[in-house]
């Protein structure tokens, strides 16, 4: 979108999303055994404080747009791990956090992942909303949901039925299925842009051969670092595609 280096909203995102994803992840814990945290959980609280304190000087020299974006996405964070009143049939045992409500999780992800890496840079860089603009936030959406698939399907030993999860609904083949079919639209939404880089599109097109062969591969019994290194360093890998290329 021909942003410049936004070296304020980088920061910000970085340090938010260390503050985001260890207060979802570690405030139960912390929550219920206060006084008798071990020693790496209370050093992993000092340092998501110093990410806080980062964060929050970083967010001051946004614009106002962005901060309020971030504001909708510090909320459904903060409901994410909190609990809130949703409708009984929807709730995950007696929690009442949207990160239990049925089937909620992976799409919630992806349009937290969007705005973020999407419609944020727009907003800080006053940047108009165009057809570009849309399909790139499409594409990044379906991506983010082919990137949670193998995890879905590698916690098939472990989540509650009650989560509802894509492979739990429809089995693993059904799952892969519906990965391919979002990977084509990801590919193919990029000659629907106005402006094509050959740059951009070899990228994508490699990227989505890399997400392909895990996602195909991705099974209940996968190796500890298939999900946890591999697919998640996906994104990492198309920037480096990226840089290489240019």
């Amino acid at each position: 979108m021909n942003i410049d280096y936004d070296k304020s909203l980088l920061s910000f995102v970085f340090f938010a999303t260390i503050t985001g994803y260890n207060f979802v992840k570690y405030f139960g814990i912390v929550k219920f055994h206060h006084r008798s945290l071990a020693s790496w959980l209370k050093a992993l609280q000092v340092f998501s404080f110093l990410a806080f304190l980062a964060m929050c000087y970083f967010v001051l020299k946004l614009e106002f747009n962005a901060l309020v974006l971030i504001v909708i996405l510090g909320i459904i964070t903060f409901f994410y791990a909190i609990p809130i009143m949703v409708p009984k049939q929807y709730l995950f045992d007696d929690h009442k956090n949207l990160r239990q409500v049925s089937g909620l999780k992976v799409y919630l992800i992806a349009l937290i992942w969007m705005l973020t890496t999407v419609l944020l840079p727009m907003l800080n860089n006053d940047i108009v909303i165009s057809s570009d603009s849309v399909i790139i936030g499409v594409q990044r959406f379906c991506y983010v949901l082919v990137l949670m698939l193998p995890f879905e399907i590698r916690d098939l030993n472990y989540d509650s039925l009650k989560l509802a999860t894509i492979p739990q609904k429809i089995g693993v083949k059904n799952t892969k299925i519906i990965g391919v079919a979002l990977l084509v639209v990801f590919l193919m939404l990029e000659f629907f842009k106005d402006e094509l880089l050959d740059v951009s599109i070899i990228a994508i097109v490699i990227t989505t051969i890399i997400t392909l062969v895990l996602l195909l591969l991705s099974n209940k019994n996968q190796s500890k670092y298939f999900s946890a290194f591999w697919v998640e360093g996906l994104p990492i890998i198309w920037l480096l595609v990226l840089l290489l290329l240019r």
